[in-house]
């Protein structure tokens, strides 16, 4: 998946913030026709439902920097009730969510990511900015994070009509990298859905 991400990835690590279809079914042309039958219409990307099972291990490498995490965990949520703690989620429409779990560093650092799917991209983007000033708005994972640690940071952004939110946390092993595993991992998960879905045609 990060392979192909290259020229993206750069655009988004700085901020943090992004701003794709599926195939079209045309129908059996009649028997008779006056005129060329139209396509059907083209189902909208949330008929594609985000589903924890589409993240697998996270492998990541690109002009000499590489990092590797095992997904040691992952949820699928119909909606975004059990991640949502104060409401906010409920507000912007928030639709379905995954939670995801990774390890690095033979368990030195370790990781929860919670994605959001929303209806259009304003509700996400909305919801992005909001916890980017308090990151209390999502419930996730704690027992999936080291109960110790000197880095603990978490970092929220949008892409398309969806949100991440990522925590990391790492104990003194793994403190060095931390940071910049943290920031490759949340941008390429924002990546993922600017390719997800082809763009939809007019």
């Amino acid at each position: 998946m990060a392979a192909t991400l290259v020229v993206i990835l750069v655009v988004l690590l700085p901020g943090g913030l992004a701003f794709s279809v599926h195939k079209y079914l045309k129908g059996p042309a009649p028997a008779v026709a006056l005129h060329e039958p139209a396509p059907s219409p083209t189902p909208k990307s949330q008929d594609r439902l985000l589903d924890a099972a589409e993240f697998g291990d996270w492998s990541f490498r690109m002009d000499g920097v590489a990092f590797q995490a095992e997904r040691v965990g992952r949820w699928t949520y119909d909606s975004c009730a059990p991640v949502d703690r104060d409401g906010l989620l409920a507000e912007n429409r928030c639709a379905r969510a995954v939670q995801l779990a990774y390890s690095a560093y033979k368990g030195h650092l370790k990781a929860v990511q919670v994605i959001l799917a929303f209806p259009t991209e304003k509700a996400a983007a909305a919801t992005a900015e909001r916890l980017a000033k308090s990151s209390r708005g999502v419930k996730w994972r704690r027992d999936k994070v080291l109960g110790t640690y000197v880095y603990g940071r978490i970092r929220s952004g949008a892409s398309k009509r969806y949100v991440v939110y990522t925590a990391v946390t790492a104990d003194k092993t793994a403190q060095a990298k931390a940071a910049r595993f943290h920031q490759y991992l949340h941008a390429d998960h924002l990546n993922y859905f600017l390719f997800r879905e082809p763009a939809l045609t007019s």
